[in-house]
């Protein structure tokens, strides 16, 4: 049994799933990979996402140490920026390692159905 954040997991790739799982996490962190993005860059990325759903994701990844949310007050209007922690960067070989999953499967149908149509 793994336990983190005070919840516990069967195995750690659950651990792991709970913590990057779910439609839009692995997407937020794709993003913030390279850069750091504030709240409207972000929507930009990822539009079909909701306000909503994309705020409380964020939330939920700052919470859990994966991302930083760094607020500027200095002058209106209010900035907010997210970025991985040195925490969230241990994720980036993972998240790529999806991305490129995702390439190779389309990859792979494209080649299926240009076979089939020779």
């Amino acid at each position: 049994m793994y336990q983190f954040k005070g919840k516990k997991y069967p195995c750690c790739a659950s651990l792991t799933m709970g913590v990057i799982g779910g439609k839009w996490k692995s997407v937020i962190l794709f993003h913030l990979i390279n850069k750091t993005l504030r709240y409207n860059e972000l929507r930009k990325e990822v539009p079909i996402v909701t306000e909503r759903t994309l705020s409380l994701q964020l939330k939920k990844l700052e919470e859990d140490g994966i991302i930083k949310r760094k607020v500027y007050t200095s002058k209106p209007p209010l900035k907010v920026e997210y970025s991985l922690t040195d925490f969230g960067k241990t994720l980036i070989p993972v998240i790529k390692a999806i991305a490129d999953w995702g390439v190779f499967v389309v990859e792979q149908k494209e080649n299926s159905i240009a076979k089939s149509t020779i």
